[in-house]
């Protein structure tokens, strides 16, 4: 068997509303979905995903090593690029008539945990998120917790509207830099049951930090497993992990990498999440990845609930919390061709221009040009140069109105940011 032809297909998938809203700040090309369709000489076809405005788009050079080759030659090659080695998998498990969880061990589970995700987000808006995954069977949902907004009000409001049993994580990305900043915040947030976990309190290879963290709060930390050498550094001196975190993220890019840290993560006797995050096509990878490793008992982080359309005939459906791993040969789902009318000429998109305050409780304000750019307010907190999750704090948008005032702020925060009160 070999690969006649592959063909890349960029599609602009609308977003929901409140999710599109907050992703256009600062990734707006999550909404590009680039799908690789994969056609052996036998007619076989093969569909894959990958987000170019996450993992970036794949390499022409991948594609023209694929060509001509047998796909079972190519499974386990990471650097072909999520959205290839996906469809090379899909395409494969068709010729086998299985399963790809067949494909990738020995299935011990026929649902996965599911998670509800988004985007940083008024604290308002997080309640209706809330609402809306309980009605269409989620159980968890995993939150940005950034100090530019009141993360107290967040889990306030989250709390007043979620269902019983109804749990979320807290994911701050490092941004509560150091343990002096980041226990009075995590002891605070503590009084909200529904908080389940927090990720990446402060940066990942902090470690005395991470034990003091654990030693101050009874919630389970959790940090990205690659982000340092796990095995290289228990490989030279043994180290109970245990002491620092509960368990990890795999957001590993590509299969032979989920499954090794998967495995590893066994050993280790600790849980984790992927992410494997797409539309229903990525979901399916990830429910198969999810059925064969025993750990990967926290809920898969895959994001599809941000899209309109799962570009899949059958969507994905999610019960108590858990979504069923398909049974039908490949990766089990059929793409949806009506979806091409949102085919794009270029996996580009940016986001929307516009300039931010950081607003204080007091009214204060601090001007930036975007999130993450060097005058963005990212860097600006993550350098300990803003107060970290006051009370009252929030984020405002300007968009560009055309106005001289819009001009002359936009200049002057390219250089640094600028504060003004009101």
């Amino acid at each position: 068997m070999k690969i006649k032809d592959i063909e890349v297909i960029w599609l602009d998938v609308p977003m929901h509303e409140i999710a599109g809203r907050a992703m256009e700040r600062s990734q707006n090309g999550w909404s590009i979905s680039e799908i690789i369709r994969v056609t052996t000489e036998s007619g076989l076809v093969g569909i894959g995903e990958n987000l170019p405005g996450y993992y970036g788009a794949t390499k022409a050079e991948s594609i023209a090593r694929a060509r001509g080759q047998n796909p079972f030659d190519l499974l386990w090659d990471d650097t072909l690029g999520a959205g290839l080695q996906m469809a090379l998998f899909d395409v494969a498990g068709k010729a086998a008539e299985a399963p790809v969880y067949r494909l990738l061990g020995n299935k011990i589970r026929d649902w996965c945990p599911i998670s509800w995700w988004a985007m940083d987000m008024p604290p308002e808006d997080f309640a209706e998120e809330t609402k809306r995954a309980a009605a269409l069977g989620y159980t968890t949902f995993k939150q940005k917790a950034r100090p530019w907004w009141d993360v107290y009000e967040q889990a306030r409001l989250t709390s007043a509207v979620a269902s019983e049993g109804f749990s979320i994580g807290y994911d701050f990305n490092g941004l509560l830099i150091h343990e002096a900043n980041a226990i009075p915040v995590l002891a605070e947030l503590d009084h909200y049951s529904i908080i389940g976990l927090y990720e990446s309190p402060i940066p990942h290879g902090d470690f005395e930090g991470y034990h003091r963290i654990r030693s101050k709060t009874n919630r389970p930390i959790a940090v990205h497993y690659g982000n340092f050498g796990f095995m290289s550094r228990s490989a030279i001196t043994p180290v109970d992990w245990k002491k620092y975190y509960d368990g990890f993220v795999l957001d590993q890019i590509g299969a032979a990498g989920i499954l090794r840290h998967g495995h590893w993560a066994e050993e280790a006797n600790m849980p984790f999440w992927m992410q494997t995050c797409g539309t229903g096509i990525s979901t399916a990878m990830g429910l198969h990845l999810g059925s064969v490793l025993k750990h990967a008992q926290w809920p898969l982080v895959s994001c599809v609930n941000i899209y309109q359309n799962q570009l899949i005939t059958q969507p994905i459906v999610v019960q108590g919390g858990y979504a069923r791993v398909p049974e039908a040969p490949g990766l089990g789902i059929e793409f949806n061709e009506e979806t091409l009318k949102w085919q794009v000429d270029s996996p580009e998109k940016p986001n929307v221009d516009a300039l931010y305050a950081v607003v204080r409780h007091d009214g204060n304000r601090t001007w930036y040009t975007d999130e993450m750019g060097p005058a963005g307010y990212w860097n600006d907190f993550a350098n300990g140069s803003q107060p970290i999750c006051e009370h009252g704090v929030r984020l405002e948008r300007w968009d560009n109105d055309g106005s001289p005032e819009w001009r002359d702020m936009a200049q002057r925060v390219q250089t640094a940011p600028v504060r003004t009160r009101e």
